[in-house]
């Protein structure tokens, strides 16, 4: 939802292996100024219009992090967002790790 709600526009890609998930979502946005603050369940920059369309309770970041087996977030204000993260099919043990070189 954040992709369509702050950036101008975006991209995401499904990556499916037999033994896990990964979601690759990058955008042309208005960054997020502090990751670690939009990290904290609760903390949402969301006004009123997309409050009415019954997002922006601030738990979007936190329940990916907490429903997936690895993950990472950068971003640049004024840049825009990468957000990638994988979901084991196989559990933690077996894992494939990130393949992004971005920091």
């Amino acid at each position: 939802m954040n992709v369509i709600c702050y950036a101008d526009r975006g991209n995401l890609s499904l990556f499916i292996a037999p033994n896990f998930l990964k979601v690759v979502v990058e955008d042309e946005g208005i960054g997020i100024p502090d990751v670690n603050l939009a990290m904290r369940e609760g903390y949402s920059t969301a006004n009123e219009k997309i409050h009415e369309m019954g997002f922006g309770a601030g738990m979007g970041l936190s329940n990916i992090k907490k429903n997936t087996d690895e993950m990472i977030l950068t971003s640049k204000f004024g840049q825009g967002t990468h957000l990638e993260f994988v979901i084991s099919l196989e559990g933690k043990d077996r894992l494939v790790p990130l393949l992004s070189t971005r920091e």
